[in-house]
């Protein structure tokens, strides 16, 4: 088992004076060659996580405000000939590359090219700066590299649509502590890169070029996010998110076939909505609330309906489940 982000480094453990070497060695071997300018090299503050999922290699960073450059020399020297996907979690910066500018916030997205030089200016006056970045060969993406390099330092927003699944998953990645298995990478690198492909085809109108199996993937996407959002709408059902997504029963049961490992969507909303109803029972804001309240919350208008599922899916009733963890807590505490 293995955390997806491997811990590379972290400013804090080395001396001052070693700290901006350090940090363009790691970057170097994480991410690409790279000039800096950094101002306030004494105050410099940095940390680095990484993973390779697949082809696609994510790299979660925070650092202080700084100016870096991908030049035509380092290009000369060596190109692995990739797209960068960035997203902002927090500060502000610029990427400029083939005289396009993209001013970035939190929640912005953008592309750019390795085989194109850029410049980065990062503001992080108050502390630091936080990004993850995805690295994958240009050979990787089913779309035409004229359409895509067209989009280079385009500032896109990642807070809806096909955007917003990519900057929620690239959250969920740089923020997530839960262990995997070493197979699950290349399971999650083939999401990552099918996310990408889309988000790309989607600002280039080039839907028609992604694979057959990429848009089912996407599809897939779209709908597990819908119903996320929906699970306390009590008419949510198989017919209904068919219907929002103007597609038959039967395709969306074929769908759920091919890519939920087994699992139907009946199934699949029933386990969201009691994983939700889990969490809020042990949440100790919501001891006050009726675990029939928290069950209504989710879904479950009958209380029975609701303890005979939470107890098949977790072998224990939710008032027992709720004691539990109070007892639990209150051990911790005493």
């Amino acid at each position: 088992m293995m955390s997806v982000l491997e811990n590379l480094f972290d400013s804090q453990d080395l001396p001052v004076s070693d700290r901006v070497e350090a940090w363009h060695d790691i970057t170097a071997s994480a991410l690409i060659p790279n000039e800096f300018s950094i101002d306030r090299a004494a105050e410099f503050r940095a940390s680095l996580q990484a993973v390779d999922l697949g082809g696609a290699q994510v790299t979660a960073l925070t650092y202080a405000s700084m100016t870096s450059r991908r030049t035509p020399q380092l290009i000369r020297q060596s190109d692995p000939e990739m797209y960068a996907v960035g997203l902002i979690l927090r500060g502000e910066q610029v990427i400029l590359q083939d005289r396009c500018e993209a001013p970035l916030g939190v929640g912005d997205l953008v592309v750019y090219s390795t085989s194109h030089p850029y410049q980065a200016v990062v503001e992080a006056p108050q502390g630091t700066a936080a990004s993850v970045v995805v690295q994958i060969p240009r050979a990787m993406v089913p779309l035409s590299s004229n359409r895509v390099d067209r989009m280079l330092a385009a500032r896109m927003s990642g807070r809806e649509g096909v955007g917003g699944l990519l900057a929620g998953f690239l959250t969920h990645l740089a923020t997530d502590t839960s262990l995997y298995r070493p197979a699950d990478g290349q399971r999650l690198g083939g999401v990552l890169i099918d996310l990408i492909t889309a988000w790309l085809a989607h600002h280039i109108d080039a839907s028609d070029q992604t694979p057959a199996e990429t848009r089912q993937h996407m599809q897939f996407l779209e709908i597990q996010d819908f119903i996320r959002r929906h699970l306390g709408d009590v008419e949510l059902s198989p017919a209904t998110v068919a219907a929002a997504h103007h597609i038959s029963l039967r395709t969306l049961h074929r769908l759920f076939g091919s890519h939920a490992h087994g699992a139907t969507i009946a199934f699949y909303i029933r386990r969201q909505r009691l994983t939700r109803a889990r969490r809020d029972l042990a949440d100790p804001r919501l001891s006050a609330r009726p675990v029939h309240a928290i069950a209504a919350r989710w879904g479950f208008l009958r209380p029975a309906d609701f303890t005979r599922a939470f107890r098949t899916q977790y072998g224990i009733t939710p008032s027992d489940y709720r004691y539990q963890i109070d007892d639990f807590e209150t051990g911790t505490q005493n």
